[in-house]
């Protein structure tokens, strides 16, 4: 098993796993299933390009079994997002290893904390996220594709000691 940073021909591989993400958790993500459904073959390569929201793939057997991005918000913070590991495959460290890849990453881009939004309903989710060093602040906000759901802002700094 291994974690990649997703380059333009691995847009075929991007679009199969992030489909499959929001169509086992659809309330889960910012976008619809139907919005990223309609995404153009071009946009995909943009997507996998990582030119402005950088992705990963976690690869087993040459099939994606996870996923998740980062990229810079208008506020200068370094957001993962779009974090997704299939079912098979949870539990068995794929997603501390791609939350890793995105922690990695931001300190290389001089990034000393990583935010991520996650519902409160997310149980697991959220026990993952604090096992990650991630720890909730006081902002929430409805998710864009399920307005009736609030998201809760996480972050993981440098100095809390988990790398």
């Amino acid at each position: 098993m291994g974690i990649r940073l997703t380059q333009a021909k691995d847009w075929m591989l991007l679009k199969h796993v992030r489909l499959a993400a929001l169509l086992d958790t659809p309330t889960a993500f910012a976008v619809s299933y139907q919005t990223a459904a309609n995404y153009s073959d071009e946009q995909w390569q943009v997507r996998a390009s990582s030119a402005t929201t950088e992705f990963w793939l976690a690869i087993c057997d040459d099939k994606p079994v996870g996923m998740v991005g980062a990229v810079l918000s208008s506020a200068n913070r370094y957001n993962l997002i779009g974090m997704w590991v299939e079912p098979a495959a949870r539990g068995s460290g794929v997603a501390t290893q791609l939350v890793a890849a995105v922690k990695s990453r931001a300190l290389e881009k001089g990034h000393d904390r990583v935010f991520l939004e996650v519902s409160s309903d997310s149980i697991r989710a959220l026990n993952f996220y604090l096992k990650q060093g991630f720890s909730p602040i006081e902002e929430w906000e409805p998710l864009d594709s399920h307005p009736h759901i609030t998201v809760q802002t996480m972050v993981w700094t440098v100095d809390s000691g988990c790398q």
